[in-house]
Parts: C-alpha cells; structure tokens; sequence
C-alpha cells in the first residue's frame, strides 16, 4: 500500500505517521458505523412506509401537476426527521436559499427575528440586513436581534431571556460553526435551548439550520422541539449524488408559507416540476447515512493529525461529533491556502488546478475554495475551505468514501510539509 500512495504523491513519512494516527481510531469509527447502520434503517423505514415505487423516480416538466415522486419524496423526508411536513424541491438553489426561503415565508413586517447562538454564517448577513443588501429582511421592515455565546461556548440563558420581546416570531440557530471556531451544537443542547426560549413564549417559531448535521447523530432537531429544520441537498441529504436542491422540513403551517413564497399564493406545493432528478434525490438521501459516517471519518482523522501537531483543532480529537466539519487553525493565510491545495491536489475532478482565495459573492473577506467535485459546489464531497482573515482558520468537510477522505488528509499534511509549515521533522515515526 505504502507504494501506492508513494506514486499518489505521498511520502513514505507522511504515510507513516497517518498510519499511526489511524491504529487509534478503531474504537472511534466503530461509533460511527453503527449511528450510520441506525440511520439507514431509519431512512429504509421511510421509503417503505411512503410506498416510494419506480414510478416515483420519473420526473415531470411544465407545471409539475401530480408529480407522484415529488410528493413521495417529500414525506419521505417528513418520515424521517419525524415532521408533519416537508418541502424538497431543485427549484431551492443552496442552503442560503433554503434558509432565506424559510425566513421570509414565515416573517411579516414588524416581526423581530432572534439568535440566541451569536452571529449567523457570512452568507446570512445579507439575507437579514447586517450587511445592507437589496430585498433583505431589513428592507421589509423585519428586525434582528441576536445574544452572543459565552466564552466557554454556553448559552446566555438571561441575555436570551431579555432579548423574547412581543416582537420575536423566529428564533433561529445554527447547528454548525460556519467560519467561527466555536463548538457546534449537538440535538440534546439545541433541544435544551428549544424548550428553554418556548417556556418565555411558547408560539415562538424555532428554526434549526441543520446544514452538515444531518444523520450525524440519530436524532434530528425536529426531534427535540425544532418546528423548522433546513439544510441543502449538496450537504449531507444528498448523499453525493444530488445535483442541486435543498429541503424545509417542519409543521404544516410553516412548510406550507414556505411553499406559498417558493412558488405563489394559491399554489404553493402543487406547482413545481422535478425535471427527471428524483432518482438522483432518493438514491442520495438512501446513501446518506453511509456518505455522512465516511465523511466524519475524515474529520476525525484529520483531528488527530492536526491536533498532535500542534494546531489548533474545533472539534478536539476525542469531541462527540454533532457535524461533518472540522476546523483547523493556522494563524496565517499560508497555511489555509496550503491545506486547501492540498484537497484539491486529492480531488477527482480538476486536480491539476491551484486553488486561490477571491472575493466571492456573500462574503466580507476572500475566500478560498477547494473542491474537485462531480457536483459543483458539493461539500459533501471532500472540499475545504475559509475566509483569509485572522484567525486563519480552514474548514474541512467531505469525502464520499472513507478512502477519499483519507487520502486528502493526507494530501494536505503533505502540501503542508512541502510549504514549510509543519517540519518534516515532526512527522517522522520511529
């Protein structure tokens, strides 16, 4: 083996040391599997119950009136995360879109929206109004409010408290970290926080951004109290193989609001073609449990790497995981551009390419981006990513096999040791 992957590009002491990482993670990635043979049980379940047939996998064009695999789908997915409703369409572009969709159907003008997590992903904040955009929520007269984590990652239970005004319609929280170094949060806090903030107004809608945190554990937040959970069908849902989408998956009422906004007043969910992708939608929410645990895998791994090198790592080695994304940080922009070119340098799909930081669209700071995917933008497929500004942190997600994962982890030690950035030195294993 150790010859392959020296013609793969790796040294024999980048392979060495990896393997060493490797022996202690048995334990580990036994967890993973069987979370992962519980979700597929789970999702089994769901095609079963909902009599998902052939005829579900034919798409529709035009209208996409009576689209029988369209509305199987979707209570396949309100099976599974346990809702009373869903809402699955290609026709939700990003996870962005999913949760603007979320918002802007579930939100009047006068109403305040909350987040008692701290500040939202960067692609948000013009969706709300922190960073004036056209058609945000704050051009429509919706406010924002948000009460910030504590140092030690906890919630401010009485700053949440004092923050519910007659005002507050969404309470919004994050799963994930997005570009910050703080922990994400795991179903049981979220759950915590949910019952908390209905006891001070129990009407309140509480939406979880569940993007990279599906069937990473066996619950879902729409299991402990969330009446909204969204995510993009390019993340983990998608198992991979979806091109394109996202889902809203809640109560009746905010499903449907949601597909009002989507579509049009009077047709909401009735309207909407598939366009011949469904097969890719249900084989991907099929392999999804499988795809997640693999890419966890590579979050762990890479864990471990960088955490006994000495960087700075959010999860540590030996966190319970509650998402697929690992953050490592470097303290300066070399080592997020060499991570990131060495993800690239493992990819499939336009390895020979060198990824630079931009001005992407929706960000306050360049960002780099590396993803040889077969679906463009995946970051279910092994990718890596992060804004080049302090603390040059990168995160890291992905890996449709375990292998793959692997094997760029490997990639980006190595980019690392080329670089100068982590001595040789260190990685050598006696």
């Amino acid at each position: 083996m150790i010859r392959s992957y020296r013609e793969a590009g790796i040294s024999d002491d980048v392979y060495r040391y990896c393997e060493h990482i490797l022996e202690h993670l048995k334990e580990r990635f036994g967890e993973i599997d069987r979370i992962a043979e519980f979700n597929q049980l789970k999702v089994v379940r769901a095609m079963q119950e909902n009599k998902a047939s052939e005829a579900c996998l034919l798409g529709t064009t035009g209208y996409g009136y009576n689209d029988i695999g369209r509305d199987t789908l979707e209570k396949v997915y309100a099976s599974c995360f346990r809702t009373e409703d869903a809402l699955v369409r290609p026709q939700i572009t990003c996870g962005t879109h999913a949760l603007q969709l979320a918002l802007m159907s579930n939100l009047r003008p006068g109403d305040e929206l909350l987040s008692p997590v701290g500040k939202p992903y960067d692609t948000l904040e013009e969706v709300i109004g922190i960073r004036d955009s056209v058609g945000s929520l704050k051009e429509y007269g919706i406010s924002y409010r948000q009460v910030d984590l504590k140092k030690d990652g906890s919630f401010d239970y009485e700053g949440i408290k004092k923050a519910i005004n007659e005002r507050t319609k969404i309470v919004t929280i994050q799963r994930s970290k997005g570009y910050q170094t703080r922990p994400t949060l795991s179903v049981e806090r979220i759950g915590e926080l949910i019952a908390f903030v209905k006891k001070i107004k129990p009407e309140v809608i509480c939406m979880v951004d569940n993007c990279y945190g599906e069937f990473v554990e066996t619950k879902e937040p729409s299991e402990v109290g969330a009446d909204m959970i969204v995510g993009s069908l390019i993340k983990n849902p998608g198992g991979g193989l979806a091109p394109i989408g996202g889902y809203i998956a809640g109560t009746k009422k905010c499903v449907e609001n949601a597909a009002f906004r989507l579509t049009s007043p009077g047709l909401g969910k009735e309207v909407g073609a598939s366009l011949g992708i469904l097969s890719q939608f249900y084989q991907g929410f099929f392999m999804a449990p499988t795809v997640t645990a693999n890419a966890l895998k590579g979050a762990i791994f890479a864990a471990n790497i960088y955490e006994r090198l000495g960087f700075a790592v959010v999860p540590d080695a030996k966190e319970t995981r509650h998402d697929i994304i690992q953050a490592v940080t470097f303290g300066k922009p070399e080592g997020v551009i060499a991570f990131c070119r060495g993800i690239q340098a493992a990819a499939p799909i336009d390895s020979y390419l060198m990824p630079e930081p931009w001005d992407m669209p929706g960000y306050d700071a360049p960002v780099i981006m590396a993803a040889g995917a077969f679906v463009s933008g995946s970051s279910i497929e092994l990718s890596a990513d992060g804004p080049i500004k302090p603390p040059y942190a990168v995160y890291f997600q992905g890996g449709l096999t375990w292998q793959h994962a692997k094997f760029g982890i490997m990639m980006t030690l190595q980019s690392l040791v080329k670089e100068g950035i982590v001595d040789a030195k260190r990685i050598q294993v006696s």
